[in-house]
């Protein structure tokens, strides 16, 4: 008997109070933007879920073990890919040492610690060099860490994801984007964890619209 009215009661609060809303209440211009212009995905098939993200931001610092739990329990049809912004002239160099450890396949040995030390410990890593000496404490070769971040390939592909940045009109992080069409973030969800939810019911929704 308790369930039940326990049951009912919650279902007449999610009605009535917009942070508790069902996906099927998640309203376009609300809770999520549909980008004017579709921007270019990674993904050839399903559908991709992409992070925008600077490590020294302390809202991507929080919403990291949300957004890496979810990727966890995604649905096999989900592709997720980080993009680390550089909205900023001092995001740059954090940015380009993302994709010199991706290109080394040395990004998972240093990804949680460069979260760490820049947004938990606000370290001035903020030069090529500085972030050599960093990842060699975690066992990367300095000297090839270097020769990629200033390599052609590695720039080629700062720039490519900065256009990408650009034409979705991210202006903050962190900031997630559904199949290159939508663009999600707290600020319109409510929370971190909204914005989860919204993920879920965008995810859905392309999934669905796919078949």
């Amino acid at each position: 008997m308790f369930r039940s009215f326990r049951a009912v009661f919650l279902l007449l609060l999610a009605m009535s109070v917009p942070g508790l809303a069902s996906a099927a209440e998640w309203k376009e211009g609300t809770h999520y933007e549909r980008l004017d212009t579709p921007v270019a995905t990674n993904s050839q098939s399903g559908v991709e879920v992409a992070e925008v993200f600077w490590y020294g931001c302390p809202h991507c610092y929080n919403f990291k073990p949300l957004i890496e739990n979810w990727e966890a329990n995604a649905p096999e049809y989900v592709n997720f890919v980080k993009i680390p912004a550089a909205l900023g002239r001092n995001w740059e160099p954090h940015a380009y040492a993302f994709y010199a450890l991706q290109a080394m396949g040395e990004l998972d040995k240093v990804h949680d610690a460069l979260f760490d030390a820049l947004a938990g410990e606000r370290r001035p890593l903020n030069t090529p060099e500085a972030l050599a000496d960093f990842v060699a404490g975690y066992g990367v070769d300095r000297d090839e860490f270097l020769a990629n971040y200033k390599s052609f390939g590695v720039n080629a592909l700062m720039q490519k994801a900065q256009a990408k940045i650009r034409g979705a009109r991210v202006t903050g992080t962190p900031t997630m984007l559904v199949n290159g069409k939508y663009r999600v973030t707290a600020s319109m969800a409510g929370s971190h964890e909204a914005v989860l939810e919204v993920l879920d019911y965008l995810v859905a929704k392309e999934h669905d619209n796919a078949e």
